[in-house]
């Protein structure tokens, strides 16, 4: 028999080179399989735009308290007298049932901003409106348990374990905060 000058090979490189194709061919797959479901877990755009709440804070006078939304929330902000201000410093930190200093829950002392849902089952509390029942201690009152919140928001009477949230905010200018 004539020799025509093929080697014999057991097939490895090839066997080598179809394993690498079928390889990345199944984890493209699984990539482009897997990347709608991936991105389908990033925040929507509508809910991205409710990340962060602009307040202008001229219009607010002195004593008044306006509501705004975040993240579908009621967000208190009330622009406290001198004399609610006062009442506020002078109670005991240690006769509270949840103890935060008001000048913990303010960056500055004239501006109280608080998430407007009670620590207790969820409910909005009264005492934004002049005309609302605003609890033994001139802040805020949850009807529906009765809970009493003072003029910095700290529970002082009732079912509540803990004082009104304090949300995340930052004064933008002397008249505007971001919240978010």
């Amino acid at each position: 028999m004539a020799d025509t000058g093929h080697v014999a090979t057991d097939g490895a490189p090839r066997r080598d080179f179809l394993m690498l194709a079928t390889g990345a061919f199944a984890a493209v797959g699984v990539g482009a399989i897997a990347w709608p479901f991936i991105a389908s877990l990033q925040p929507a755009r509508d809910t991205l735009a409710l990340a962060t709440t602009d307040v202008d804070l001229a219009p607010i006078t002195e004593g008044q308290a306006v509501t705004v939304m975040w993240r579908g929330k009621p967000v208190f902000v009330r622009s406290r007298t001198p004399k609610e201000i006062e009442e506020a410093r002078a109670v005991a930190v240690n006769a509270l049932p949840d103890p935060a200093t008001d000048q913990s829950r303010v960056q500055r002392e004239q501006w109280l901003v608080l998430i407007g849902i009670c620590t207790h089952l969820g409910c909005v509390p009264s005492g934004q409106r002049a005309t609302d029942t605003r609890g033994e201690y001139g802040g805020w009152f949850c009807p529906c348990h009765g809970s009493h919140y003072d003029t910095s928001g700290r529970i002082r009477k009732g079912p509540a374990p803990r004082n009104l949230d304090v949300p995340q905010y930052a004064f933008t200018s002397d008249t505007k905060i971001r919240i978010g």
